[in-house]
């Protein structure tokens, strides 16, 4: 059975936890994890790029020349796409870039990016985290002692205000909820810092 270590904030194991081998057994599946995280990223992007086709220019309605006589080709209009200042030919218009997966392949993919993170020992289990920080050098000082280094992820099963206050100042951190976390978020960040019964949540929707 796959186990993970328990620690405290001061990097002292407390115990392990066991993680089901149904779930966390096996090589990591990179085909289901693309998928979400091309979804994910998807659903990202603006799609705000927008041009004008002919019919939106305005001006062009009368004749710029008469048809014939000039010697130049025929034109009706000023707005063509052949003339400067005229429309744009297939042009992009605002979209939507985002679509949706089944529920089983995100379920899936959360799965194996936290596989992905146990295999590669980027997984720190903390024992539990407590409130009442007033200052962020104390919530750094807890990395520090993990020895936590570069983008990090922190997942906690209820957020607390003083957690918030103290994190949203240290560089390359991110705080989440464990029902709100997702393949992508693990995935972009080096290290995955989550507590015990976070983690216990997490297990929780991958067993759904």
């Amino acid at each position: 059975m796959t186990k993970v270590a328990v620690v405290d904030i001061k990097g002292s194991k407390k115990g392990d936890f066991d993680l089901p081998e149904d779930l966390f057994g096996g090589r990591v599946k990179q085909d289901v994890i693309h998928q979400a995280v091309v979804k994910y990223q998807a659903s990202l992007r603006q799609g705000n790029a927008s041009t004008k086709e002919r019919a939106d220019v305005s001006g062009g309605g009368k004749k710029p020349y008469k048809q014939k006589g000039t010697g130049r080709a025929r034109a009706g209009s000023s707005r063509s796409p052949l003339w400067k200042g005229g429309g744009v030919t297939f042009g992009p218009h605002p979209r939507d870039f985002g679509y949706t997966i089944p529920k089983k392949i995100k379920t899936a993919a959360l799965r194996e990016s936290l596989k992905a993170k146990v295999v590669d020992e980027n997984l720190v289990c903390l024992d539990e985290v407590k409130g009442g920080f007033t200052k962020t050098k104390e919530f750094a000082q807890i990395l520090k002692d993990l020895d936590v280094k570069g983008k990090v992820l922190v997942v906690v099963d209820t957020v607390d205000e003083s957690i918030v206050r103290v994190t949203r100042n240290i560089p390359r951190l991110k705080l989440m909820r464990a029902e709100d976390v997702n393949a992508y978020d693990v995935l972009r960040n080096k290290n995955l810092l989550i507590t015990k019964t976070a983690f216990e949540k997490v297990l929780e929707r991958l067993n759904k």
